[in-house]
């Protein structure tokens, strides 16, 4: 690939589109002051899914290079954005998981964890973010290939996984509420519609 049509790839407006969800993504969990559980649930509840799609959109292109991509994101960082999430998130941290492989070998629920799942999507968004922003075309270009490469097979499943019980808890009130305000007016939901 040369050199021009990398750059029309590494600058294309869905290639900035996801670079600026991202950085606002992780920028939000490297913040290091206390948020609300609502307030964090309902930031997540905007973000997780424009990354989804930003990153479903980024184009194909080629690895260039032929040694390995530094990984900027280290166990100490991991750990701090899942301690963090996991304190934010208290006793709804832990929520059951259809969609893992163990699951077609057990007889019982998955449990998967808010907390791991954030991490992980952070860990390799971070890691293309911090490549990227060097400015070095080779390197941005393998960048954008591993993390769509990653996207698609791994942290694009756990980002969908994750906004269930975010959805859950989101509305969970909600749902409770309207239940309550049918059950004072004995309208049923068909008939709210109607």
């Amino acid at each position: 690939m040369t050199t021009k049509e990398s750059d029309s790839i590494i600058y294309s407006s869905t290639v900035i589109d996801f670079v600026t969800v991202a950085v606002e993504f992780c920028l939000f969990l490297e913040n290091e002051n206390s948020v609300q559980r609502e307030d964090w649930i309902g930031k997540m509840l905007k973000l997780l899914p424009l990354i989804y799609v930003k990153a479903s959109l980024l184009p194909q292109n080629t690895f260039a290079q032929e040694e390995s991509l530094e990984l900027f994101v280290k166990e100490a960082d991991y750990n701090r954005v899942a301690t963090s999430v996991a304190q934010i998130m208290g006793d709804e941290n832990v929520y059951l998981d259809v969609f893992v492989e163990d699951m077609k070998y057990s007889d019982r629920p998955v449990s998967a964890f808010v907390s791991e799942n954030i991490a992980d999507i952070y860990q390799d968004v971070r890691n293309f973010i911090s490549i990227y922003q060097f400015g070095l075309t080779e390197q941005m270009n393998d960048a954008l290939f591993v993390c769509k490469q990653s996207f698609e097979n791994y942290w694009g499943q756990r980002l969908v996984n994750v906004l269930r019980p975010l959805h859950a808890l989101s509305y969970k009130s909600t749902d409770d509420d309207e239940t309550d305000l049918l059950s004072e007016t004995d309208i049923t939901k068909e008939e709210l519609w109607d």
